[in-house]
C-alpha cells in the first residue's frame, strides 16, 4: 500500500473542509504525501447523477448534526456557511491559477477558512479578489490566469479524472487503487498505513 493519498475537493464541501484538516494530522503521523486535486462538484453530480444531500430535507438536517459531531471529535472549528450553497467555478479555477503561481497550500488552506471558518460569501466575486490580495498574489496575473483555457481544461480534465476512476461526489480519497468517499472514511486509511 502506498503512502500517497490523492484527495479530490471542491471548496463547496463542509465534509471536505473537516477531511483536508484531519488528512494533514494522519499524514504528518504516517509520514503521508497529499496530493490535491480540485474538481467541479457540480459537474461530478451531473456527470453520475448524484445530487447534494442539502436537497433533501431530512439528510440536511441529519448532515449539520453529523458536521457539528466530527468538528468536535477531530477539535476542528467549523461554522456552516449561511451563503451554503456556493458555485465555487471561480474559486477552483482560482486553485489551479495559484498553483501555477506556486502558492497552492496557501491558496487551499486560507479557502477552506474563509469558507468554514469565516463564512465568507464567495457568491460575490469580491470575496475571491480580497481573498487573492491577501495572499499576496498579483490581480491582473491571477484574473488572467483564472481566464485561460488552460486552467479551465486543468480543472475539467480533474472533474472527469475522478467521475472515471468511479468518484461521485467530494471528498474523494485515493490510496493507491483503493478510493474512500467521505471524510467519516478517514480511519480506513489511517489503518492502511499504520500497517
Amino acid at each position: 500500500m502506498t503512502n500517497k493519498i490523492e484527495f479530490y475537493f471542491d471548496f463547496a464541501s463542509p465534509t471536505t473542509f473537516l477531511a483536508y484538516y484531519r488528512l494533514q494530522e494522519i499524514a504528518k503521523k504516517y509520514d503521508a504525501e497529499i496530493e490535491y486535486k480540485g474538481v467541479l462538484l457540480g459537474g461530478v453530480f451531473k456527470a453520475t447523477g448524484n445530487s447534494s444531500p442539502v436537497l433533501v430535507p431530512a439528510k440536511a438536517r441529519y448532515m449539520n448534526i453529523d458536521l457539528a459531531r466530527f468538528s468536535k471529535r477531530y477539535d476542528i472549528p467549523f461554522n456552516l456557511n449561511p451563503f451554503f450553497p456556493i458555485n465555487t467555478l471561480p474559486l477552483m479555477r482560482g486553485y489551479y491559477a495559484a498553483k501555477e503561481l506556486g502558492l497552492a497550500d496557501q491558496y487551499l488552506q486560507e479557502g477552506m477558512d474563509r469558507m468554514w471558518k469565516h463564512k465568507g460569501n464567495f457568491s460575490k466575486p469580491e470575496a475571491l479578489a480580497e481573498m487573492v490580495k491577501d495572499l499576496g498574489i498579483d490581480e491582473t496575473e491571477f484574473s488572467n490566469l483564472v481566464g485561460s483555457d488552460s486552467i479551465k481544461n486543468q480543472l475539467k480534465e480533474t472533474t472527469e479524472e475522478l467521475v472515471k476512476r468511479g468518484g461521485y461526489g467530494v471528498p474523494t480519497l485515493y490510496q493507491g487503487d483503493e478510493m474512500y468517499f467521505g471524510q467519516d472514511r478517514l480511519d480506513f486509511i489511517e489503518e492502511a498505513l499504520a500497517k
